[in-house]
């Protein structure tokens, strides 16, 4: 049977994911690619794989069973890979990356710039994707590395076969109107009880979710004024006076602000990670890549 990597990964991504949108999504890909890789496959496999049920498609038993095999195929490909590339030893080639939106903004660009200089024959083609996507990125091998988010108090589910690498950790703030909040020192969350208003992500990320959970422990449920997922908009919000939120260093970067920052009596805090497969641990590229994201954090 002639099949390639692209194709079985898609079939591995349909068993995960459940819709061909959603496989298209992980991987980059448009559906429509997607339904050609994958009718690509059924022809070389010459037995069903797929059956449409309703609108969409779902895995026959053959299907499931390839899709098993496929994931360890994909699985001994990245060993190998991993083996050939540290007998070369050398820092070169291409690196897929995928970083979540305040990563791409403040973190990208630096890491970059000092790449250039101390690898220059290594290329990072990256891709910006909602941070609860990233696992599941890395997890398909749709990218070799990611930069992603952990909440201690709400942690993201993740494939046994990855391995999450601490790079730094980011305490959270108040960001409230400025003149609004005058405060000496540190202020607790159950100070923002009604009638001050927040502006949250939704509850169903694991940033809404940890926030409303670190609320709740304070003995307060925050009141929702607006729902936004995009941190410049939150922090232009504050700035207007509609709202509070909460904020750490590297999201004030993303634009210049006038409100008062303060800090938080209690502790609230996102981890930002490397995101990678077991066997890429060993990879040049890969550790040469992570090496410079551990030196900028110390930076």
């Amino acid at each position: 049977m002639d099949w390639s990597s692209v194709q079985l990964r898609s079939l591995v991504e349909l068993r995960r994911r459940g819709t061909v949108t959603a496989v298209a999504t992980a991987l980059g890909y448009t559906t429509g690619a997607v339904s050609q890789q994958l009718g690509a496959l059924e022809r070389s496999a010459g037995v069903p794989l797929l059956r449409r049920v309703g609108r969409r498609v779902e895995l026959t038993d053959a299907g499931l069973s390839l899709a098993g095999h496929a994931q360890r195929i994909l699985d001994i490909e990245a060993a190998a890979t991993a083996e050939l590339e540290q007998g070369a030893g050398r820092v070169a080639g291409v690196l897929r990356m995928a970083l979540f939106a305040t990563a791409v903004a403040e973190i990208l660009p630096a890491m970059l710039a000092r790449l250039g200089t101390t690898h220059p024959d290594l290329v990072v083609r990256s891709r910006e994707l909602v941070v609860d996507d990233v696992y599941d990125a890395v997890a398909s091998g749709a990218v070799d590395l990611a930069v992603g988010l952990e909440y201690p108090d709400v942690p993201i589910r993740r494939d046994p076969s990855l391995r999450v690498m601490l790079l730094y950790r980011e305490r959270f703030s108040l960001a409230v109107p400025a003149g609004s909040m005058p405060s000496p020192g540190p202020v607790s969350l159950a100070a923002t009880g009604p009638p001050v208003g927040w502006i949250l992500p939704p509850e169903d990320t694991h940033y809404g979710l940890a926030i409303r959970t670190a609320c709740r422990r304070a003995g307060i449920e925050p009141e929702l004024r607006h729902e936004v997922v995009d941190t410049a908009v939150s922090l232009a919000l504050v700035e207007a006076g509609i709202g509070v939120s909460t904020v750490t260093d590297l999201m004030l970067r993303l634009r210049p602000s006038r409100f008062d920052v303060l800090p938080l009596a209690e502790t609230f805090e996102r981890h930002i990670v490397a995101v990678l497969r077991s066997p890429a641990e060993h990879r040049p590229n890969v550790a040469a890549v992570v090496g410079l994201l551990r030196d900028l954090a110390r930076d």
